[in-house]
């Protein structure tokens, strides 16, 4: 048996993406063109951690999952899990596998949650006075007991994903993969799924878990994974990641105005290394993180080169590196673009 949950090695994913040659082209006359979606990445998930999976929209994230999931085939390359490969052997790692996928309806809302979690048990061999246990245990562990015989359509977005999770533990999984678990929750049924995932993982369980959510991730995860067009570009602990970034200092700059004109003569001082901008729609002004690799010259520079374009900086401070400016640093990108 692996000493990891899940190893990934090598992975490969292309797709044939077809060009026509004019408007009445037929279809075999279409040119062929290949994509790289996952570019040969590298990474194992230890048992008992919460491996967080990010990167930006495009990056390759969802392939990959889906690959480690066995509803994608790889190019090339060994998806590992429990020591099973995925490809050769994918009935058997599923048995080891519970997932809830983002935008995959997972449960059957025309059914009631009951009827869901009883259904999932029977698929997966358990069936009579143990099957009607464990479900009940599940109902009771997410909160939806008093709510268990009414349709999952009739279930708020939070209760949905609560009864996903419980359909994906339904067979107590070694392994469970949370894609976006916490999207389109409000802030409390956010953090009591946060408390959940912590519990599932006291519990000895492997967590591998993508989110939009930089908090979250940071919070959650023992390890995080970066990848951007279709390569792992950083690996290691949050903290590790975070401290990494302090080489350069980080400093916010809250204005009236801003535009892709400015930002492109801030970017031209020496020693800057980044920036990025965002509008704060609660202050109505826009927040500027800049990323610099040497001190007090370079920012007196970039105030000179603001303010003379008749922009009132409103404040203006240094922080210490967040897990969203490491990924902004290394991607050029937010989370959620």
């Amino acid at each position: 048996m692996s000493s990891y949950a899940i190893e990934v090695i090598n992975l490969k994913k292309n797709f044939v993406v077809k060009k026509k040659k004019g408007f009445f082209a037929k279809i075999k006359n279409r040119e062929k063109k290949i994509f790289t979606a996952v570019d040969g990445i590298n990474f194992n998930v230890n048992k008992g951690e919460i491996f967080g999976f990010l990167g930006p929209n495009g990056a390759g994230k969802t392939t990959t999952i889906k690959m480690i999931s066995t509803l994608l085939r790889p190019t090339s390359g060994t998806v590992m899990v429990n020591g099973i490969d995925a490809v050769k052997n994918p009935i058997d790692v599923l048995k080891n596998l519970g997932t809830v996928l983002a935008g995959e309806r997972s449960v059957y809302w025309k059914l009631t949650g009951r009827e869901n979690l009883l259904y999932f048990a029977a698929m997966n061999g358990i069936t009579g006075q143990v099957a009607k246990d464990k479900t009940d245990y599940l109902l009771k562990r997410f909160s939806l007991y008093k709510r268990a015989d009414e349709t999952v359509e009739k279930y708020s977005t939070g209760m949905k994903q609560r009864i996903a999770l419980a359909k994906a533990l339904i067979s107590e999984p070694e392994i469970i993969i949370l894609d976006e678990p916490t999207s389109g929750l409000d802030p409390q049924s956010a953090r009591n799924l946060r408390e959940v995932i912590l519990e599932i993982k006291k519990e000895g369980r492997t967590i591998l878990l993508t989110t939009h959510y930089m908090e979250e991730a940071d919070l959650l995860s023992d390890r995080i994974a970066i990848i951007d067009h279709g390569k792992i570009i950083a690996l290691n602990i949050p903290q590790n990641l975070k401290e990494g970034l302090n080489k350069t200092n980080t400093v916010t700059v809250e204005l009236n105005n801003w535009d892709e004109g400015i930002a492109h003569k801030v970017k031209e001082i020496p020693f800057v290394k980044s920036v990025n901008s965002k509008f704060n729609d609660n202050a109505r002004e826009y927040e500027v993180k800049i990323h610099i690799t040497n001190g007090s010259n370079t920012v007196s520079n970039i105030i000179s080169t603001i303010t003379a374009s008749n922009i009132k900086i409103s404040n203006f401070r240094s922080e210490e590196p967040t897990l969203e400016d490491v990924f902004i640093n290394l991607t050029g990108k937010s989370l959620r673009e």
